[in-house]
């Protein structure tokens, strides 16, 4: 499996100019990476007016590998062979190596480059990318591949700083400005530029975009933490993803590491996750909750729970007298999805919370810590539906705000807490389980409890302490609120249903079809759409007559009905394209997890028809037999779908007056 590493960019304030003096000072050896032990140049060139150098170089490392590996391999150096291109007129030296050594067995391709700071000319950037693909080692790929793993790791950490280190040895020299090259300085002694890849194979970093800024380490470290080279490459590659496939809103780099993390920084697994939650925001319009939502008096006076300052580590803390809350209550006055909204408001508030703590302390505070006080909880909370909503809560929590609690205090569990916690516990996350701590009785109040995770003046008045506490103490719900089931029903379906955006499902043979039915000839059409699973083919077309009304046998031939019936069917098998129908843009395919927005002018009136069916992959051309990607997809057309999220509008002339 081919490995594929990209990094932030490294910034050195200092000219480019300068950076490649201080460069040139590593070579040919380097006592700060010992296990470079020599490069030679093998070919060099450099353009008449000499603005451009080009070198050739062989390098060999002294690879930090087991004896008996080095043995097996029967080599005691690996060789790389790296061509570096300085434009000095340009300002850039571009770097690309490969390895010789065993280069049938592992390749390793690497390429870097310097640059100036698109935002201050007397600043340099530095940036990287690499792949490693080790096809077969003797039956030691998987050591080879932690061995590389390590020497990327530990010579990343090393790179800057051993520019640094010759940038203050160049100072100290008296050396403390290089001049820029011009047509005239060509007689002038000219640094021979060096790559970095002389030194062990290091952690390509690469540009990337927050926000519109440049994402560089000491962004990473100021916002986001210390993470390592890997775990950084991890996040650059899935944002460039997102950058490539999200058309719509990208999220944040604190969101797209949360999800890394809940997954161990596995790319698949996160990538998959994350795109499911990004559609579930887009349908739910969970952006706009905190601007939209606004929670019901009772949930002011009877819903036991707020924020409170923050703990030691300068995390927003949340308390929750659950023992007070009277759940079976606020489920009979305001139903599950209700306050399901409500939560998922308090974990959007959460988010918000984090962002400003982490500029107020100057540290990367990316989750919060949860106080539960226990007190009170008996049998009553146990009641079967209070219990189901409290499921339904934890798994769309789970699934949509992974590793946002840093901590959870449970205080004063009494006797029929491990009822509950029986019930609830398979549905939790283990890592999240790992940050309970959990309380019996007064235990709090001693040496390890409370007061090593809050500052004693911020303990609540209820526990102890001698802050009052704005977390209201809830009570029974008048039973006069209580809703009956159809309301509640009908509420929840205008409440939780309530969205721009409907779904289809498509499978092979069966395509989903819209209706757009066009008087005024200057319209346009948009369309915005997330291709939640599968591949699909996007068309539009264009009619002179009304297609007959919707057929919704998904499957046909197949019987298979699709879930929900909302797959639907337009034109009619015995139309002909060119006759009956035409088509006005050009086919769109589009894969899974990409969001798609787009518009047509329309040149007639009449009747336009969206489609999204079933992408098929072209057979290869040579033998005319399907490809082994082509079979699997076949073989898994039976249960295999795809589905779309869609929303169109047309605006008329009118409309742009």
């Amino acid at each position: 499996m081919v490995q594929k590493y990209q990094s932030p960019v490294r910034v050195y304030k200092h000219p480019f100019e300068l950076v490649m003096a201080a460069y040139e000072r590593r070579f040919p050896t380097c006592h700060l990476i010992p296990m470079f032990v020599a490069s030679d140049v093998v070919n060099e060139e450099t353009s008449e007016d000499g603005s451009t150098i080009r070198v050739e170089r062989r390098c060999a490392l002294d690879v930090d590998a087991p004896r008996l590996l080095k043995r097996i391999a029967g080599v005691d150096y690996v060789y790389f062979i790296q061509k570096n291109t300085l434009n000095r007129k340009e300002r850039t030296l571009h770097i690309e190596s490969h390895n010789e050594t065993f280069s049938n067995r592992v390749i390793i391709h690497e390429t870097c480059c310097y640059s100036v700071h698109p935002e201050n000319e007397d600043w340099t950037c530095f940036e990287q990318s690499a792949s490693l693909d080790i096809k077969s080692f003797f039956g030691f790929e998987s050591t080879v591949e932690k061995i590389a793993m390590k020497q990327y790791a530990s010579s990343i950490k090393k790179g800057k700083e051993i520019i640094e280190f010759y940038l203050r040895e160049l100072e100290d020299d008296g050396i403390t400005h290089m001049p820029r090259w011009s047509p005239f300085s060509c007689s002038l002694s000219i640094p021979r530029p060096t790559s970095l890849i002389t030194s062990p194979p290091t952690i390509p970093r690469l540009h990337c975009f927050s926000n519109g800024d440049k994402l560089d380490a000491d962004y990473i470290k100021r916002y986001l933490g210390d993470l390592t080279p890997l775990q950084e490459s991890c996040l650059i590659r899935l944002r460039k993803w997102l950058q490539e496939t999200h058309k719509g809103k990208i999220p944040k780099d604190e969101h797209i590491l949360r999800f890394l993390r809940a997954r161990d920084f596995n790319m698949d697994k996160a990538r998959e996750i994350l795109c499911q939650s990004l559609t579930w925001r887009k349908q739910h319009q969970v952006d706009y909750l905190l601007e939209t939502w606004s929670s019901p008096q009772v949930l002011q006076d009877y819903y036991t729970g707020g924020w409170h300052h923050h703990d030691r580590d300068g995390r927003p803390l949340y308390i929750l007298r659950l023992g007070q809350m009277d759940t079976k209550g606020l489920v009979r006055a305001l139903g599950e999805e209700s306050l399901l909204r409500h939560v998922l408001s308090i974990n959007e508030e959460g988010l918000r919370r984090c962002e400003e703590n982490t500029k107020v302390f100057g540290r990367p505070i990316s989750c919060w810590t949860c106080l539960v006080d226990l007190e009170g909880l008996n049998m009553r909370h146990l009641w079967r539906p209070g219990v189901k909503a409290l499921l339904r809560i934890i798994e769309v929590v789970e699934a949509n705000y992974p590793e946002t609690l840093g901590r959870l205090l449970i205080l004063r569990a009494p006797r029929v807490f491990p009822v509950l916690w029986t019930l609830v516990s398979p549905f939790i996350d283990e890592n999240t389980r790992k940050k309970f701590l959990i309380y019996a009785g007064n235990d709090y109040q001693g040496p390890g409890g409370l007061v090593d995770y809050i500052d004693k003046e911020i303990i609540p008045d209820f526990l102890g302490g001698e802050c009052m506490c704005e977390v209201p103490e809830g009570g029974l719900v008048p039973k006069s609120m209580y809703r009956t089931p159809e309301e509640l029903e009908n509420e929840d379906v205008r409440l939780w249903t309530e969205t721009i955006y409907q779904s289809a499902s498509i499978f092979k043979g069966a395509p989903h079809e819209l209706l757009i039915e066009i008087i005024d000839a200057s319209s346009v059409i948009t369309w915005d759409f997330d291709v939640c699973k599968g591949d699909v083919v996007f068309n539009i077309y264009h009619s002179k007559r009304a297609p007959q009304p919707p057929r919704k046998d998904p499957l046909g031939t197949h019987g298979i009905t699709s879930p929900g019936g909302n797959n639907v069917q337009l034109i009619d098998k015995s139309w002909t394209l060119g006759q009956d129908y035409s088509m006005v843009e050009s086919p769109l395919t589009c894969k899974e997890g990409e969001s798609v927005q787009g518009s047509h002018i329309t040149r007639w009136p009449g009747f336009y028809i969206l489609q999204w069916k079933f992408y098929n992959m072209p057979a290869c051309s040579a033998t005319n037999l399907p490809r082994v990607d082509d079979v699997l997809a076949t073989l898994q057309v039976s249960s295999h779908k795809c589905k779309v999220m869609y929303y169109t509008e047309v605006l008329g002339s009118e409309d742009f007056r």
